[in-house]
């Protein structure tokens, strides 16, 4: 099992795999933004109390310590102050490769929080956790992560179409972004 840190700093962010603890703040956050996040995430429909939180807080705590999902909270530097939250999921060892998925918090959106986030959290994947490929999925409707993913260097390598359903029952798209380790040249 690859050791690796449980949290890192960017300029304006500490990033950090879930702490007991973290549900009043995450909470919050979430609340603020359920009207931006309820398009694109279907957990955004039903905002759990402080407790189930809680309860996910720690299951996340496991998965991150286990190595099956690696969700990231973050924060802004020196404080408790949730601004969104991130992560790498879809974890293929093998490879290694990851998904980067994320959200902002409402009253921080605009400012370039997830842009820092993306590029941290990637450089953290190649770097650290000696990824080779870092993918970014997206509604394709979603044109403010696709802005994020095209920001951060990721490469739009094409669109599934009609690929799943959304949490309403519609059909949807979606964009497959990626990266791969810097030297290596696609086939």
């Amino acid at each position: 099992m690859l050791d690796f840190p449980y949290s890192f700093d960017t300029e304006r962010l500490t990033i950090r795999g879930p702490m007991p603890g973290d549900a009043a703040s995450l909470r919050e956050a979430v609340l603020e933004s359920q009207n931006e996040l309820i398009p694109w995430m279907p957990w955004a429909m039903a905002i759990p109390t402080e407790e189930e939180y809680e309860i996910r807080i720690r299951q996340g705590r496991l998965k991150f310590l286990a190595r099956e999902d690696l969700w990231l909270l973050l924060f802004l530097r020196g404080t408790n102050v949730c601004v969104g939250s991130s992560g790498l999921h879809r974890i293929d060892w093998a490879v290694p490769k990851f998904e980067i998925g994320y959200w902002v918090r409402t009253s921080y959106s605009g400012q370039g929080y997830i842009t820092e986030a993306v590029n941290g959290i990637t450089d953290f994947a190649f770097k650290t956790l000696g990824a080779r490929r870092m993918e970014i999925r997206c509604d394709a409707k979603n044109v403010r992560s696709a802005a994020v993913a095209r920001r951060t260097g990721y490469v739009l390598e094409g669109t599934l179409y009609q690929d799943a359903r959304d949490h309403f029952g519609n059909l949807r798209d979606t964009h497959v972004f990626a990266r791969i380790q810097p030297g290596d040249v696609p086939v």
